[in-house]
């Protein structure tokens, strides 16, 4: 039965939602039932990087047909590109808002509904975007899928020609003839499985005759951000004043060698208890949450005042009458979040009596995305992929370890999520002693800026690194463009290479109440292990 566009009240084309993945999921298994459809990360990663680039068509509120684009340059790329490497694999982390290009990876029109034009409907947003961007042309890689009926008879070139000269018709390069695009050049091995077009595409232009010549777009051939680790020495001290007087001298040393993140090691703030005198240790951690308040005050005070991103170590915080390890992230233009610890050690848990939080967060700032793994989670990968999955660029790694068999976990762990990853890793602890805090009586830490291990890195995949044991500073710079190209053209890339077809890492959301692990009868004996 013909479609009559009069029988729908309305058709609206916009960009798609979070809200609308059901929807597409739907739309893909009505157009491509053997293909593996787009999973939620992908598209929450689609979204992120350019939202504006993912369209749909709706048709009395049902999602009909869809396009999925990105920003690009060509040149960037090989000539015989895959889409797999356009598309960064569905997740297009490669958007490049500095770009010239607009790059179709996807349409989908549902069969039910083919003669709407919805197809058509598409191309024209995608050219209203181009247009609206100042972008000089729209690239998509074609598929010919009716190749396959021709293939041993003629060369994928002749099959080409033969439908430009309308000498043969095939669905896909027809319509994209008919919309304005130009053939530029076949490509191979396109989509592997795309058997029906043989492995081969059409790279199609479509020219931006609109678009103005302006001063050539400047390439960002670097993104430096500066990175501060606080060695912390633990001692004893007398009030909360002294604790204050303490931070914000190295906040001031950070801000003027002018780092855009400084950051302090885990249970800093269990310093305080050198002068609160309670020994049962869950009594001390909560005793301990109460100066909450004044901490956060303090730091937030000082993000601010010296115009430096903090990640403030962590402190014990109570919420709902339990006790958590939280990490706080103070923004320098006054914004607050956290980060609460996911994995509790036995020593937490068993000392302490903390419980552990439920939910791993990427957070936006004015150097890029960054996570915090607060000691042990570093030593769970699955953590530090996550955020990298969501956009992270730097990972921070609060610790305290008390002796080197704690250490050397957290810094071989921290260097393997460098690597695994390619993303920065930096990590502070606390060194020194307090003999009247029980389980905070000594400290080893050597506190380190780790990269991935390739040639655009420092060698070893160490930028800097403290002395042992011995409170300091570890300053430097990570160039945040480098890391960004070679996750696509390093000596090796393992976020590329990785077999989404073989594993996956799933994470349940859920409530932090429906969690609870049991504290032992507390006694003053300390236990083995603390990270």
């Amino acid at each position: 039965m013909k479609l009559n566009p009069d029988n729908f009240d309305n058709i609206e084309v916009r960009p798609l939602t979070i809200a609308d993945y059901e929807s597409l999921l739907k739309l893909q298994r009505r157009c491509f039932k053997d293909m593996d459809p787009t999973s939620r990360a992908e598209f929450e990663s689609q979204l992120y990087q350019f939202q504006e680039g993912q369209l749909g068509v709706f048709l009395n509120d049902e999602l009909v047909g869809s396009a999925s684009s990105l920003v690009l340059d060509l040149d960037e790329y090989s000539v015989n590109h895959t889409w797999s490497e356009i598309a960064d694999d569905g997740f297009i982390r490669n958007h490049d808002e500095e770009g010239d290009t607009l790059y179709g990876i996807e349409v989908m029109v549902d069969p039910a509904h083919r003669g709407m034009k919805i197809g058509r409907r598409l191309y024209e947003a995608r050219k209203e975007l181009c247009i609206k961007l100042n972008l000089k042309r729209i690239l998509v890689g074609g598929r010919l899928p009716n190749y396959h009926k021709h293939q041993d008879d003629m060369r994928v070139s002749e099959y080409v020609n033969a439908v430009m000269d309308k000498q043969l018709e095939d669905p896909v390069l027809t319509f994209q003839l008919k919309n304005g695009f130009t053939v530029k050049r076949i490509i191979k091995n396109y989509l592997p499985d795309d058997h029906e077009s043989a492995h081969y595409a059409t790279l199609m232009e479509w020219v931006n005759l609109d678009y103005e010549h302006t001063a050539p777009k400047q390439k960002i051939s670097s993104s430096p951000t500066r990175i501060c680790c606080v060695q912390y020495k633990m001692r004893k001290i007398a009030s909360f004043d002294d604790f204050a007087q303490q931070i914000e001298y190295f906040v001031d040393v950070a801000s003027e060698y002018k780092a855009d993140f400084v950051l302090f090691p885990e249970l800093l703030t269990t310093q305080l208890l050198s002068f609160v005198g309670e020994k049962r240790p869950g009594a001390a951690a909560r005793e301990l949450s109460k100066f909450t308040d004044q901490y956060v005050e303090l730091f937030n005070e000082m993000a601010i005042r010296y115009n430096v991103n903090i990640i403030g170590g962590s402190h014990f915080t109570l919420e709902n009458d339990r006790v958590y390890n939280v990490s706080y992230l103070f923004h320098r233009d006054g914004k607050i979040d956290s980060q609460y610890k996911i994995h509790v050690t036995p020593s937490e848990r068993q000392w302490w009596g903390v419980q552990p939080g439920s939910e791993p967060k990427v957070f936006d700032t004015d150097r890029g995305r960054v996570a915090i793994n607060i000691c042990y989670d570093v030593e769970f990968p699955e953590l530090a992929r996550y955020a990298v999955d969501n956009g992270a660029q730097i990972l921070f790694v609060p610790y305290c370890t008390d002796e080197r068999h704690g250490f050397t976990r957290v810094r071989i762990t921290s260097q393997a999520r460098a690597i695994e990853n390619q993303i920065y890793v930096a990590i502070a602890g606390t060194v020194g002693n307090i003999p009247s805090v029980p389980n905070m009586d000594i400290q080893y830490a050597q506190s380190a800026i780790f990269t991935p291990s390739d040639f655009s890195f420092s060698r070893d995949g160490i930028v800097a690194i403290s002395e042992e044991n011995t409170e300091m500073v570890v300053i430097a710079d990570v160039d945040l463009e480098v890391l960004r190209r070679t996750r696509y053209n390093g000596t090796v890339t393992p976020l590329k290479d990785r077999r989404r077809d073989l594993y996956e890492i799933k994470f349940n959301h859920i409530s932090d109440d429906e969690v609870i692990l049991e504290m032992e009868e507390e006694s003053l004996t300390e236990p083995e292990d603390l990270e």
